[in-house]
C-alpha cells in the first residue's frame, strides 16, 4: 500500500504522497470540471453523438485523466447511484486510482434549464431559493440544505454547485430564481446556513462541498442580459454599490464554503481589469485571496476556453474581454489570476503545454492540484466514500419526511400581494386555468365556463421576451411585462369571475393592471398546486414577503441602476411586501 493509499496517515501526508507520483499529464487533468451525461438504466455513457457532449465518460476519465464532472439531467435515484459507483470503478482501474468528485447544479425546485438548474424529479421538491428568501427563516434553510446533503451523498454528489448568492439588482437578470434576493444582509444570513447544512461543522466524509457563486456578485448585470451569451458580457456599476455586492461573499467565506466560483461577466467602468471575473487577476488573486483570505478551491464558471455547440448550435466561448487570446493565453491567464479549475472543460493537454513551454510553472499547477487532492482526501473519496449503496439512495433520495419539509416550505413561501376575500370558503363553483383540475376539485366543483363560476384561479409565469438561440430560450431575459394579446386575456378574465391570480416570480413581475383587477393576487417561486390551493382556501398560512421589489413599469426597469438593490421609481409593490392572512 502507498502512504496516500493508507487512511491511518495525515492527510497533507496523503496528499503529498500521492502529489509526488503524479506525472505532468495526470496533474493537468484535476484542473478540469467536466460535464457528463449517463445513460437510463446506470450505464456510463460509452457512444455519444455529439449533440450535447463530444466525449464519452471512458475518454474523459481514463484517456484525459479527468476526476471532477458534474451530471446533466434529472434520473431515478438508484440509478444514479449505480452509475456513480460505475465511473468510480472506472477511476479506480487508471494508474493511480484517483477517485471521481461529483457535482451538481441545483436540484430540488422547479426550475429546469441544462445551464443553471434542474426541477426535483426524484428529490424533495422546494420553493426555489428566492422562496427561501421570502420565508426569512435561516433555520429553515438550515434544514433545506441539510436534507439537500443527505440526498445527495446518497447517490454520490459531493460538490453543490450552489449556493448562488449574487444579488437581484436589475430586474430583468434571468438567473434570480436561484438568488435569495436583493437583501445583502439577508442574503448573508441564508447564506451561511446554507454553508452549514451542506458541509457541516467542518468539510469530512458526510459533508457537500459548497461551490458558492457567482464572485464578485452577478447582479449587475447590463440591460439585464446573461453573460452566457455575448450580448451579456458587460456587468456595471452606476451607483458605485461594488461593495454591496460583495457582503454576502465575505459571510460565506466566514461560514468556511470549500469552493467558489467567478461570474462570466467582464467589469465595465471600474478600476478592475476589464475582461470576464474568471480572468481577473485584481478579482481572483487580490481580492478574493489576498484580501478576503479565502483559501479553497476557485472554479471558474463553464466554458470560458473553448467554442461549444450546443443543441446543434454553435456557442463561442464566454472569454469575456479576452476573446483575442488563444486558447493557450486564455488558459494561463486565468491560472495567472488565480483559477484553480475550469468548469466545462476538457484540454488537459492545453496546460501540459504551457507547463512544457516554460509559460506556467509546474510548482504553480501543484498549488491547485494540491487543494484538489485534498479535498478528496478530506470528502472520503479515497476511503468509505467512494461507493455507494443504490438501495439506500432509493430509500433516501424524495423520502417521505424530507418530501413534506419541502412541502410545507412551498406554502409558507407563498407571498400574498393583495388578498381581498381571501380564504376562500370550501366548494366554490371553480374555473381554473394553469391549475390541475384534479387538484382543484378536492377544493370545489369544477366548471369549464368562468361565466358559470364563483371563483376563478388563474396561475401565470412571470412574462420574459422568446430568443431564437435554443439554449439561450432557457434563460428567460428581457421585458418582464406582458404584452397584448396576453394582457387583455388575462383581463378578460378577471372581469367574468372573482379571480385569484397566482404568479410565479422567477423575475419581478410587472403586473400593475392585472393586481388593479385580479380579486386576490399571490406570488410563487416554486410551489405545487396543491400548495397555492391550501393557501388559498386556509388550509395553510402563507408567510411569505417579496424579496424584491415589483416595478410598476418598464419604463421604471430601464431608468433604474443595475447594481442598486430596489432601485425602481414608485414600485407597485415594494421589497418586502406580504399580507397575512
Amino acid at each position: 500500500m502507498h502512504p496516500y493509499q493508507d487512511p491511518t496517515r495525515p492527510v497533507p501526508e496523503r496528499v503529498e504522497d500521492l502529489l509526488a507520483r503524479m506525472t505532468l499529464e495526470e496533474k493537468a487533468g484535476q484542473l478540469f470540471h467536466s460535464m457528463l451525461t449517463m445513460n437510463p438504466d446506470g450505464t456510463p455513457v460509452t457512444e455519444t453523438d455529439g449533440s450535447l457532449l463530444p466525449f464519452t465518460t471512458p475518454e474523459l476519465v481514463v484517456e484525459r485523466g479527468l476526476t471532477h464532472f458534474n451530471l446533466l439531467g434529472s434520473h431515478g435515484a438508484r440509478e444514479m447511484a449505480e452509475w456513480h459507483n460505475a465511473v468510480q470503478e472506472m477511476a479506480a482501474g487508471t494508474r493511480l486510482g484517483i477517485p471521481v468528485s461529483l457535482s451538481t447544479d441545483p436540484r430540488h425546485a422547479f426550475t429546469d434549464n441544462i445551464g443553471a438548474s434542474f426541477d426535483a424529479g426524484a428529490f424533495s421538491a422546494w420553493p426555489e431559493a428566492l422562496g427561501l428568501a421570502a420565508i426569512r427563516d435561516p433555520e429553515l434553510v438550515f434544514r433545506f440544505a441539510d436534507t439537500v446533503r443527505r440526498e445527495y451523498l446518497s447517490v454520490g454528489f459531493r460538490t453543490a454547485l450552489h449556493p448562488q448568492i449574487d444579488l437581484t439588482t436589475e430586474p430583468r437578470w434571468a438567473r434570480q430564481s436561484g438568488t435569495f434576493g436583493s437583501d445583502a444582509r439577508l442574503t448573508s444570513e441564508l447564506v451561511e446556513a446554507y454553508v452549514r447544512g451542506l458541509q457541516g461543522p467542518e468539510l469530512g466524509p458526510d459533508s457537500v462541498a459548497a461551490m458558492v457563486k457567482h464572485f464578485p456578485g452577478g447582479g449587475p448585470q447590463k440591460d439585464g442580459e446573461d453573460p452566457h451569451f455575448p450580448h451579456g458580457k458587460d456587468q456595471i456599476y452606476p451607483g458605485g454599490m461594488r461593495a454591496y455586492h460583495l457582503e454576502p461573499f465575505k459571510a460565506a467565506i466566514a461560514a468556511g464554503c470549500s469552493q467558489m466560483m467567478p461570474y462570466y461577466g467582464r467589469p465595465i467602468g471600474t478600476d478592475w481589469e476589464e475582461v470576464g471575473f474568471g480572468f481577473n487577476q485584481g478579482v481572483l488573486q487580490g481580492l478574493l485571496r489576498d484580501e478576503l483570505g479565502f483559501t479553497g478551491i476557485v472554479c471558474t464558471d463553464w466554458g470560458l476556453l473553448t467554442d461549444s455547440v450546443i443543441f446543434g448550435e454553435p456557442h463561442e466561448a464566454r472569454a469575456w474581454g479576452v476573446e483575442h487570446l488563444s486558447l493557450a493565453e486564455r488558459a494561463a491567464k486565468a491560472l495567472d489570476a488565480g483559477a484553480d479549475q475550469f468548469g466545462g472543460e476538457q484540454c488537459p493537454e492545453v496546460v501540459v503545454e504551457l507547463v512544457r513551454s516554460g509559460r506556467i510553472t509546474e510548482a504553480r499547477i501543484d498549488g491547485s492540484v494540491r487543494r484538489l487532492l485534498r479535498e478528496k482526501f478530506v470528502l472520503g473519496l479515497f476511503d468509505e466514500r467512494r461507493r455507494v449503496d443504490p438501495d439506500e439512495a432509493a430509500e433516501t433520495v424524495g423520502r417521505a419526511d424530507f418530501a413534506a419539509l419541502g412541502a410545507a416550505a412551498q406554502r409558507r413561501s407563498l407571498t400574498v400581494l393583495t388578498k381581498g376575500p381571501l380564504p376562500f370558503a370550501d366548494r366554490p363553483r371553480l374555473y381554473v386555468e394553469n391549475v390541475d383540475p384534479a387538484v382543484a376539485a378536492a377544493y370545489g366543483d369544477v366548471v369549464t365556463d368562468p361565466a358559470g363560476a364563483d371563483l376563478a384561479i388563474l396561475r401565470l409565469r412571470t412574462p420574459y421576451e422568446e430568443r431564437d438561440n435554443m439554449f439561450e430560450s432557457f434563460f428567460h431575459s428581457g421585458s418582464l411585462a406582458f404584452e397584448e394579446p396576453e394582457l387583455t386575456r388575462v383581463l378578460t378574465l378577471l372581469k367574468a369571475a372573482p379571480t385569484l391570480v397566482c404568479v410565479n416570480l422567477e423575475r419581478p413581475a410587472v403586473v400593475p393592471e392585472i393586481a388593479e383587477h385580479a380579486a386576490a393576487l399571490i406570488a410563487d417561486y416554486g410551489a405545487s398546486d396543491e400548495a397555492v390551493l391550501d393557501v388559498a382556501f386556509g388550509r395553510a398560512r402563507p408567510e411569505g414577503r417579496l424579496p424584491f421589489e415589483l416595478p410598476r413599469s418598464m419604463a421604471a426597469v430601464a431608468a433604474s441602476r443595475p447594481d442598486v438593490p430596489n432601485d425602481t421609481e414608485n414600485p407597485l409593490f415594494p421589497y418586502g411586501h406580504g399580507l397575512d392572512l
